[in-house]
């Protein structure tokens, strides 16, 4: 869900750039065919940018900082559960998002099946060269190949500068640029850049579907025709339809004077551009601090790793063979987050019935490693108390569920970990009382109570 978050709002950044670049810098040149590319080719790479990874490391130096994971109580009913049961924000948005999915790419698969039944209900001709489909519900608008249209009369004028209309959107595969962009709003249905972006590209095919008409018919006649249909409706989203968007700047492009040629140079101001956002998000760029996140905790001081630090750090190999890394960029995730690894830790940890006896208490802390296949291996204890605590924190850890695995670089590693356990015995009236707190990886601690 991280990973998706992290797309989305790396490529609404990108459509967000590109949309103020054409706004303020192109949007107003008669180059329709050109506007036309450059907007189609920088929603692309909005879309894909950010999932591109180019791996440039001029200067070899880290920033590391260990991390410290929120406390967990266990043994506090109304603690324990508030933690364990509280609402996870972040699984409510993806849901809401995945059913705004569902339903986006419910509505366009509907429409273009409504589309295709209106189709086969329509009279289909062939004129001058244009497959024309009439159906009384149908506006005057294009579909792919076909040109729809309510009734068919070959002697209107009006009716034949439609036609040369609709053939321009045909003959430039508008529909295909349509289809691109509603994959899209699929998505993205939740962002309001996306609406903004078929706008642009429906309005650019008007301009180049006007352009071609009036290069036959007066634009005085066409402008009025565009007036009297003004109330027309809008059709599915895969159609351009005649008059649906925008007649009054419609009207002022068909009348503007065609830009200098010279301004042309403008487009290639989109390279900079686009190269900015490959750099920004595709671009593993290693400053000279790099941070790995985290809180530094008390007293401790964060430091730089230069290559021969980093590589005394990666010396072991797992049990698979491959490396183990102490720190990495993206830390292995216990199964259902901290939330549900308290709540595993808390159901399966005990107190040792030997070690209760003894009066033994303090900290036990395992190490571990997390495989890339996210399975635990390699357990151990680096620091024991005995009485059966240091065993019973290996069983717990050794039978954990899967985790997900941490990553370097954007590839998978084995990664180790540690987990310190503090058992604490609690006095005899408020044994069931007492809490247990739950770190992992430095120093978080679990003190696990005394059952009666």
């Amino acid at each position: 869900m991280n990973a998706l978050l992290t797309y989305l709002i790396e490529a609404s950044i990108c459509m967000a750039v590109s949309l103020v670049f054409y706004r303020l810098v192109l949007s107003e040149l008669t180059f329709f065919a050109m506007n036309r590319a450059i907007l189609l080719t920088m929603l692309g790479f909005s879309l894909v940018i950010p999932v591109l990874s180019v791996d440039f490391y001029p200067i070899q130096t880290m920033l590391v900082r260990e991390v410290t994971l929120p406390e967990f109580f266990v043994g506090d009913q109304t603690q324990s559960n508030s933690s364990i049961f509280q609402l996870d924000w972040l699984k409510i948005i993806g849901s809401i998002y995945m059913i705004g999915v569902l339903y986006t790419a419910s509505r366009l698969i509907l429409g273009f099946f409504q589309s295709l039944n209106l189709l086969r209900e329509a009279k289909l001709f062939f004129y001058e060269g244009q497959f024309i489909a009439v159906h009384p519900r149908f506006t005057p608008a294009s579909f792919f190949q076909y040109i729809l249209l309510p009734k068919f009369h070959q002697e209107d004028e009006d009716q034949q500068r439609i036609i040369l209309h609709e053939s321009v959107h045909v003959s430039e595969k508008h529909s295909w640029d349509l289809l691109f962009v509603q994959m899209a709003k699929i998505v993205f249905w939740f962002n309001p850049l996306i609406y903004l972006f078929e706008n642009s590209i429906r309005e650019i095919h008007e301009f180049q579907a006007d352009q071609g008409v009036t290069r036959t018919y007066s634009q005085t006649e066409y402008s009025r025709l565009l007036l009297r249909l003004l109330t027309a409706g809008r059709g599915w989203q895969f159609m351009n339809n005649f008059n649906q968007f925008q007649t009054k700047k419609r009207i002022i492009m068909m009348n503007k004077t065609k830009s200098d040629r010279n301004l042309r140079s403008r487009f290639l101001w989109a390279v900079p551009v686009m190269g900015l956002l490959f750099l920004m998000f595709s671009c593993d760029l290693a400053q000279m601090d790099e941070e790995i996140e985290g809180p530094v905790q008390n007293g401790e001081q964060a430091k730089a790793m230069g290559p021969a630090d980093l590589a005394a750090r990666i010396k072991d190999v797992g049990s698979d063979g491959n490396e183990i890394f102490d720190v990495v960029e993206t830390q292995p995730k216990p199964p259902g987050g901290m939330v549900g690894w308290n709540s595993y830790l808390a159901s399966n940890l005990n107190y040792p019935a030997q070690a209760r006896q003894m009066g033994i208490e303090g900290t036990v802390i395992v190490v571990f490693v997390v495989n890339t296949d996210g399975s635990v291996s390699d357990v151990d204890i680096l620091r024991g108390i005995g009485g059966g605590c240091d065993e019973e924190a290996i069983r717990v850890v050794e039978n954990s569920p899967n985790w997900e695995a941490g990553s370097q670089r954007k590839r998978l590693v084995n990664t180790r970990m540690r987990l310190p356990i503090r058992f604490k015995l609690g006095n005899a009236e408020i044994d069931t009382q007492k809490s247990s707190e739950v770190t992992l990886d430095f120093p978080e601690k679990i003190e696990v109570p005394i059952s009666n």
